[in-house]
């Protein structure tokens, strides 16, 4: 049903205006899917985004975010591309990390078609596609193909041992609960988490080294199932001595800033998300 569900139209003109585009996507996809938004085709050296939608791993598109990008591209002057990453558990693990890669792999080579400073991309996402783009910047350092200058992460879907812990009776009642994130898991590793090794990169939490990670931006309400994973993967970028910066809002459920952008504590946690976004990009 969710996947049939109709998404917000995007914003008409003088708003940038989404343009669809294939690219080759990971092993098994010749033909991925990708949404530019570009608030300067014309202009070079760009700063750049590739971001990555929401969904549990299981649902979504890129269209689901759009009018946010379309304004966020003209704010900070920022090429945006949203990936139409492999879904689970129909295309489980490695599959939407390996389109997503791909994509980032294909930004990095078009930049001078694109207008984009290579040494100005970063990549975003929220929920499912924030843990997406974390599995993303680490195999990015461990491959050393491409470098990202920022990473966001917006209540991040980082660690399947969250499924076989009890959360406290007050988190993850609304939006995302533990059954769906039961689900999610599942689907992507193909079977149900457990406390041995999943399959590498498949878990960004697992990592056992963030060190070499780009500067970092983490956020989360206390309400939400992800907010001690969340906190607890902040907690390793201070070990590994990386930049990081956390957001932590009280009383605030999963994906709240975008169910209710017009609350105070929303505007609040977009103003801060934005405003690392631009200073990472260097945006005037």
């Amino acid at each position: 049903m969710i996947r049939n569900a109709q998404f917000p139209p995007a914003l008409s003109p003088p708003a940038v205006q989404p343009q669809e585009r294939f690219i080759a996507g990971g092993e098994g996809n010749p033909k991925l899917r990708v949404v530019v938004l570009d608030p300067a085709p014309e202009r070079p050296n760009k700063p750049a985004i590739q971001h990555l939608h929401g969904g549990g791993l299981v649902v979504g598109k890129p269209e689901v975010a759009v009018p946010e990008l379309q304004q966020l591209s003209a704010e900070l002057g920022a090429l945006i591309v949203s990936v139409d990453y492999r879904l689970a558990p129909e295309h489980p693990f490695p599959a939407g990390l390996d389109d997503a890669y791909a994509a980032l792999g294909w930004l990095h080579q078009a930049a001078v078609e694109l207008g984009v400073d290579r040494k100005r991309i970063a990549v975003m996402g929220e929920s499912a596609g924030a843990g997406l783009a974390a599995a993303v910047s680490l195999r990015v350092r461990d491959r050393g193909e491409w470098p990202i200058r920022f990473q966001l992460l917006r209540y991040p879907m980082l660690d399947d041992r969250t499924v076989l812990r009890l959360p406290p009776a007050h988190v993850g009642t609304f939006i995302w609960n533990a059954q769906s994130n039961a689900f999610g898991w599942t689907s992507l590793l193909g079977r149900k988490p457990l406390m041995a090794e999943p399959p590498a990169e498949a878990v960004p939490a697992r990592a056992v080294d963030l060190a070499g990670l780009p500067s970092t931006w983490i956020g989360v309400g206390t309400l939400d199932l992800f907010a001690q994973e969340s906190i607890h993967f902040a907690s390793h970028f201070v070990v590994a001595g990386v930049p990081v910066e956390m957001s932590v809002v009280p009383g605030a459920y999963h994906g709240f800033d975008t169910m209710v952008p017009q609350a105070r504590i929303s505007a609040d946690f977009i103003a801060g998300w934005k405003s690392a976004l631009s200073r990472s990009l260097e945006v005037d």
